[in-house]
């Protein structure tokens, strides 16, 4: 009885090795396919992260290709795959709206462009996630940390959430407050501010440059200053200039006030 059957288990076991080969040459083609077009989309100038969001795209479309013409070479009929296929995409849907949803927001993302690959955001709204953007897919967005972390983000999350670009501007206006005693001279204070800020090199004189009292709290005078600098200097100017005032204010004799615990003994 095997014997009978053995002709159609040869051609079955034939039509797997075939479909193995196929699925096998079909997917080094594909990853062809998609170098080529992540290069020529990279080409034509387009943005990094259309670029991905393209080449993701793309990859997605050719693999189903590739699994319909597989299939078809085992005879399955084209409307057959096709209603199989109706059926499977309405139940994918419904168990995996999450996915849909990470597909539609990076539509909403590739559309409107809150930012772009080497901007760094801040994810509001959620566990604080920010970095500087490192690709933008098809359903995700990495994001790499200031630390070297990848921080993957769904897309249909990022289409929901404040997004803070900090990057976005080619300048940002830098702002340092301190406590001074209230037997400092304020005026010697903002005197000193201001020449800190005439001298450092990352401060933009051809913009506003303003030094401010900001508030009588209960144990200093708060005094402030407003400067702009550019974007990729920002923290490398805030550090040196916290460094400079505390250094300034101790030379011309500008208490900078701390809190205090007194304990009295009584015995």
């Amino acid at each position: 009885m095997f014997e009978n059957y053995l002709p159609d288990i040869t051609k079955f076991g034939i039509k797997v090795v075939l479909a193995i080969v196929a699925f096998w040459v079909g997917s080094t083609v594909i990853k062809w396919i998609v170098k080529f077009v992540r290069k020529s989309l990279t080409k034509s100038r387009l943005d990094t992260g259309v670029a991905q969001f393209m080449s993701s795209l793309v990859k997605i479309v050719l693999y189903i290709l590739l699994i319909f013409n597989i299939s078809i070479s085992f005879g399955v009929k084209e409307s057959s795959l096709a209603a199989l296929l109706g059926t499977a995409g309405v139940t994918m849907g419904l168990a995996l709206q999450g996915g849909l949803a990470n597909l539609a927001g990076g539509m909403m993302l590739l559309l409107f462009k809150p930012f772009q690959v080497g901007d760094y955001i801040i994810v509001n709204g959620q566990d604080g996630s920010e970095g500087t953007v490192a690709k933008v897919e098809i359903c995700y967005t990495t994001l790499l940390s200031i630390d070297n972390k990848h921080i993957v983000i769904p897309n249909g999350t990022l289409s929901n959430v404040t997004i803070t670009n900090v990057t976005a501007r080619d300048q940002r206006r830098l702002e340092i407050k301190v406590g001074i005693s209230y037997n400092a001279d304020i005026q010697k204070a903002k005197d000193i501010l201001e020449d800190i800020l005439t001298e450092d090199p990352d401060t933009r004189e051809d913009e506003e440059m303003v030094v401010f009292v900001d508030e009588l709290a209960e144990s200093s005078v708060i005094m402030g200053f407003r400067v702009w600098v550019d974007t990729d200097r920002y923290w490398a100017a805030r550090w040196r200039l916290n460094q400079r005032i505390k250094e300034d204010f101790d030379y011309y004799g500008i208490e900078i006030p701390y809190n205090q615990l007194d304990v009295h003994i009584h015995k």
